[in-house]
C-alpha cells in the first residue's frame, strides 16, 4: 500500500465503503430492539432497576456465538445459498427470526407476559448473535488481504453503519413510541414494533444487492485442512470424517491465531479485548434509565442521545478511521481508552449537578465521540488479527471475547446503582476507572503484537 493512499481519504468513497456501511446498520439495529427499547419498554411497565440490568444477560449470547459459528461458516442453507450466496443466506434466514420475533412482541406485555418478553427477546439475540457472524465475514471479504487502508476504513464505515442503525433506529422507535403515547394509545409500544418491522423487511431487500464473493478458495483451505485431520484420525470411515471436521472447524481458527501471534501474546490480546470497553458497557446499559430518573423525556433523548448523537457518532467514526489509517491501531486504542473515561466523568457531573439540558447534550455528545472513536479503532485492531481461511469463526471468537467482558459483566450494573443507593455519579466514576487494566495490558503489547501502521 502506497503512502499516498495512508494519507487520503479518497478510500472512504470507494463503492464497497456503501456496502459495509449497509452491513453495518443491518447488525446494529437489532441493539435497538434488546437494547433501548426493551430497557424502556420494561421500565414503564414498572420492572425495577436490578431487573432491567439482568434482563441484560440475553446480551451474553454475543459473548458465546463462536461456538457455532463453525457451523454458520459451514453448512449451506438450502436453496438459498445457490441463489443468493452462503453469507446473505444466512443474514436473511436470521432476520426472518428477528421479524417473527418483533411481531409477538406487538401481541405481548412485560407486566404480565415477561416470561414470553424475555423469550422472544433471548431468540431476537440469539438471531442477531447469529447474524453478526456472517454479517462481519462478508464485511471483511469485501476487502482485498493487503489493502490494509482500505480495512481501516472499511472498520470505521462497518462502525458508522452500526451506529447509523442503532441511533437513526433509535430515534424513530422513540419517536414513533412517544407519539403513539401523546396519542393516548396504552399499547404504544406494541404499536411502535409493528413500525420497526418495515424497517427490517426494507433493509433485508437492500441487502440483495450486496454481491457476495466466491467461496471456493475458503472452501478448498477448509476441506484440506479437515482431510489432513482424517487422515491421522482413521481416514475415509464416517466416524474419522465427523471428528475431523468439527476438529478443523473448531481447533482450526485457535490454532491459526496462537501460531500467528505465540501462545503468551495471544493470551495478552484476548485478556485486552476482553477488558477493554467493560467501563463503557457499564455505563450503557444504565444510560437510559439514568435519564429517565433525572426526568428527560423520550423525546429529548431521542434527540441528543440519538438525533444528534448520530451526526457526532458518524463524523468522528469517519475520522477515527482515518487517524487508524494514519497512526496505527494501537495508538488509536491507548486514546480511545482514555476518551472513553473522561467522558464516563462527564455523566458524574450531571448527575452531582441536577437536571440540565445543556449539560446533558454536552455528555451525550462527548459520550458519542469517544464511544465512535473507540469502536472503529477496536474493530480495525481485531480485523486485522483474523486469518482469511477462517473468517467468519476467528472474527466471531474476538469479537465475542470482546462482547464477554460487556454483556456478563455490565450485567449486573442495575445491581451496582441499586448498592450505591443511586448514586449515579459514583456509579459513573466507577465505569471511568474500569478501563486502567487494559491500557495497561495494551502498553505491554504495544511492541509485541505484528499488525504494523494501518
Amino acid at each position: 500500500m502506497s503512502n499516498p493512499e495512508k494519507a487520503s481519504l479518497s478510500v472512504y468513497f470507494d463503492k464497497r465503503m456503501l456496502r459495509i456501511l449497509l452491513l453495518g446498520a443491518i447488525s446494529g439495529f437489532p441493539w435497538v430492539l434488546i437494547g433501548s427499547s426493551l430497557s424502556l419498554w420494561l421500565k414503564e411497565d414498572g420492572l425495577s432497576r436490578s431487573a432491567i440490568g439482568w434482563a441484560g444477560l440475553i446480551f451474553s449470547v454475543y459473548a458465546i456465538n463462536f461456538l457455532w459459528a463453525p457451523l454458520i461458516d459451514r453448512i449451506r442453507i438450502p436453496v438459498l445459498t445457490e441463489r443468493i450466496g452462503h453469507r446473505k443466506a444466512w443474514i436473511i434466514s436470521l432476520q426472518a427470526v428477528i421479524f417473527v420475533s418483533v411481531l409477538a412482541w406487538s401481541n405481548l406485555s412485560p407486566a404480565a407476559d415477561i416470561w414470553w418478553v424475555m423469550a422472544f427477546g433471548l431468540l431476537i439475540a440469539i438471531s442477531s448473535a447469529s447474524q453478526d457472524i456472517t454479517i462481519d465475514a462478508l464485511r471483511i471479504e469485501q476487502i482485498g488481504h493487503d489493502e490494509r487502508g482500505a480495512m481501516a476504513a472499511g472498520a470505521a464505515v462497518a462502525v458508522a453503519g452500526w451506529w447509523s442503525g442503532y441511533k437513526i433506529g433509535g430515534m424513530i422507535t422513540l419517536f414513533t413510541a412517544d407519539y403513539f403515547e401523546t396519542l393516548g394509545h396504552v399499547n404504544y409500544w406494541q404499536l411502535t414494533f409493528l413500525v420497526l418491522l418495515a424497517i427490517i423487511l426494507l433493509a433485508n431487500i437492500a441487502l440483495l444487492f450486496i454481491p457476495e464473493a466466491s467461496s471456493d478458495e475458503r472452501i478448498k483451505a477448509q476441506a484440506e485442512a479437515q482431510a489432513a485431520i482424517a487422515s491421522h484420525v482413521g481416514g475415509n470411515n464416517p466416524v474419522a470424517q465427523i471428528i475431523a471436521f468439527f476438529s478443523s472447524a473448531i481447533l482450526g481458527p485457535l490454532t491459526s491465531f496462537f501460531k500467528k501471534n505465540g501462545l503468551a501474546i495471544g493470551i495478552g490480546i484476548l485478556s485486552f479485548i476482553f477488558l477493554f470497553k467493560i467501563g463503557e458497557a457499564f455505563m450503557g446499559k444504565m444510560s437510559l434509565v439514568f435519564y429517565k430518573e433525572m426526568g428527560f423525556s423520550k423525546s429529548q433523548i431521542a434527540i441528543y442521545s440519538k438525533g444528534l448523537g448520530w451526526i457526532t457518532t458518524i463524523s468522528f467514526t469517519l475520522l477515527g478511521g482515518y487517524f487508524a489509517i494514519r497512526s496505527g491501531s494501537i495508538r488509536a486504542l491507548f486514546i480511545a481508552g482514555i476518551a472513553m473515561a473522561a467522558t464516563n466523568v462527564m455523566f458524574s457531573i450531571l448527575a452531582w449537578s441536577g437536571k440540565s439540558e445543556l449539560l446533558f447534550a454536552v455528555a451525550v455528545l462527548l459520550d458519542d465521540i469517544a464511544a465512535a472513536f473507540a469502536t472503529v479503532a477496536f474493530v480495525a485492531f481485531i480485523s486485522l488479527l483474523v486469518d482469511r481461511t477462517y473468517t467468519a469463526t476467528q472474527y466471531a471468537l474476538l469479537a465475542s471475547i470482546g462482547t464477554m467482558g460487556r454483556t456478563t459483566l455490565a450485567s449486573s450494573s442495575g445491581s451496582m446503582v441499586d448498592w450505591l443507593n443511586g448514586d449515579w455519579g459514583t456509579f459513573f466514576v466507577i465505569t471511568a476507572l474500569m478501563v486502567i487494566p487494559s491500557l495497561l495490558l495494551l502498553w505491554y503489547l504495544r511492541n509485541r503484537i505484528s499488525l504494523g501502521k494501518g
